[in-house]
This record gives C-alpha cells, structure tokens and sequence, in this order.
C-alpha cells in the first residue's frame, strides 16, 4: 500500500464527487477540492480556487501538489449527446498532460461504461468499446488518448468505470430521481418500458467507497469496473423502490418502448474492486452484493 496523503479532487461538489470527498476525509486524507460549486462540499475540505481548464503548465504546483488527482469534473454529464462533451475534450487531456508534466504521479479518472456502448454480458477491462453517445465517445476518448500519454511514463494510471447508480436520488437525473418527482406532484401512474432489462445498480455511496479505496492504492491500475458486479432487472429494483419508500404512484408498463440501443443485461466484473477493497489498508468493509441492493430513497 502507497502512504497517499493528499488528494485533489476536481468536479468535488457534483452528485459523485462530494460523496467521495466525504469518505476521504472519514480516511483521514488531506483533500483540496475543485468546483464551482462550493455549497455541497464538505467543509473538512480545502476548497481551490483555481480554472483547472486553462492550460496552465504550472497547474500540478498551483494545486499544491498532490500525490494523487482524482478527476471527476466533467460537464453535462446527464445529457449524453450535448455538444459539451466534444468541445471540451482536449481540455480534460490538457489538463492532466499538464498535471503529470508538473509532478503528478497518480491519476485516477471517472470514466463510464457508456464507452463500450451497446453490449451485452459482462464488461471487463477488455471488452471492446464502441461507444454510441457523445459522452461515451468523449470519454473513451479520453481514456485511449491518456493510454499514449502515460504509457512509457513512471505514472499510476487508473480509469474508472462506473455504472448505473441510485441513492441521494433527489440529486441525480436516474429514473428514480423522476418517480420521486411525480409521486411529489400526486401523479398516479408513471409511464415506463417493459422493465426488463438488466442493469448493473450501485448506490453513491457504495460508489464513492469504491472510488476511495481504488484510489488510495497503487498495486491495481488501468480500467477498474467500480460496480456490483450483479445484473438486476430495472423492474426489480423500481419495484422494490416504490414499495421501501412507501409510494402510491403505480408503474405504467410498456408506455414506452424500449430503446434499441439499450442493453437487455450488461453489468461489470467486480474481480478488480473485490480485491482492492480485500486488500485496503483503509477499509475492510464487504464488497457491495445484490443483497445490499435497497432502493431506499435517501432523506
């Protein structure tokens, strides 16, 4: 296990980010935050005040540093065809060039299994991508460009890749986000797909433990699915959110077809985060299991 002190972490007050800063700061690390959004960042964090985007060569030192960057910031990221996701691209790239030109040693980058597109099984850290969306394009682009940047450099490298999560849902776009604003509106039936494909659900918390300790180690690197690792159908889990909440709103089955580009199952190998999280040094908590998969809204 490496002695990781500091992290900074960019897109810290996003729906991810400012539960991973959280969970770091419970592990006792230093953490500098980038956002520009400061409301829903923990405190306990040093907040920057520095345009990451700028092409700044002397970026590493600005940012005091840190022996690791975790990069979460990214723009649009519940709008998968917004033209964002292309014109900013080569300024996620500059800014980690940049980064690791100064110093930096570890990167650890949010990526998302919209890179592989439509597939259907299991996703492992070999499967190929073919991405069908602007930001699943973006970001395996990304992630393929940083492979020639940092291949023949002495630099920890991990991508990783998350899946489809719920949890702090009045904070998110997911479908449940959706429910729970219809049934505060007194809607009685929310019209929906048939339900039946099979999706890889993590809630945000779970996510950002996994994001934590996969950062806080340098022993396993590359593409890191961050995920259950259990398909489990999208019926199965609105249901079981209704009924854990309390709801009154009745699901309209097959009101909408289901998407041909959509999966019918695909989920992630955990092998990688099962033996990160065995192997931590900071936390000694059980891999996220399909019995764990609640649904409860957050409050």
């Amino acid at each position: 296990m490496s002695n990781i002190k500091s992290v900074v972490v960019t897109g810290a007050g996003g729906y991810i980010g400012r539960h991973v800063v959280k969970t770091l700061l419970d592990l006792g690390i230093v953490v500098r935050t980038i956002d520009s959004s400061k409301k829903e960042i923990d405190n306990r964090a040093e907040t920057l005040e520095v345009d990451i985007f700028a092409n700044n060569e002397t970026i590493y030192e600005d940012l005091g540093k840190p022996d690791v960057c975790l990069h979460m910031a990214w723009k649009d990221g519940f709008v998968h065809n917004a033209e964002s996701h292309m014109q900013n691209l080569h300024a996620h790239y500059k800014f980690i060039k940049n980064m690791v030109n100064g110093g930096l040693k570890h990167i650890t980058v949010m990526g998302t299994m919209h890179e592989v597109g439509y597939y259907i099984g299991e996703i492992n850290e070999d499967t190929p991508t073919n991405p069908y969306s602007y930001y699943g394009i973006a970001k395996n682009t990304l992630r393929q460009s940083l492979n020639v940047l940092l291949k023949d450099k002495d630099v920890v490298f991990q991508w990783l890749r998350a899946y489809y999560i719920y949890g702090d849902d009045t904070k998110n776009n997911s479908i449940f986000a959706k429910i729970i604003q219809a049934e505060d509106e007194g809607k009685e039936i929310f019209p929906f797909t048939t339900g039946k494909n099979m999706y890889d659900f993590i809630s945000v918390e779970e996510l950002s433990n996994q994001i934590a300790m996969s950062s806080l180690q340098t022993e396993i690197n590359g593409i890191i699915n961050c995920c259950s690792g259990v398909p489990v159908a999208l019926r199965e889990m609105v249901e079981n959110f209704l009924i854990k909440n309390e709801f009154k709103i009745k699901l309209q089955y097959g009101a909408f077809p289901d998407r041909p580009y959509d999966s019918p199952a695909i989920w992630g190998s955990n092998e990688k985060i099962k033996k990160i999280i065995k192997n931590s040094n900071y936390s000694k908590d059980t891999i996220y299991s399909s019995e764990s998969q609640s649904g409860i809204r957050s409050k």
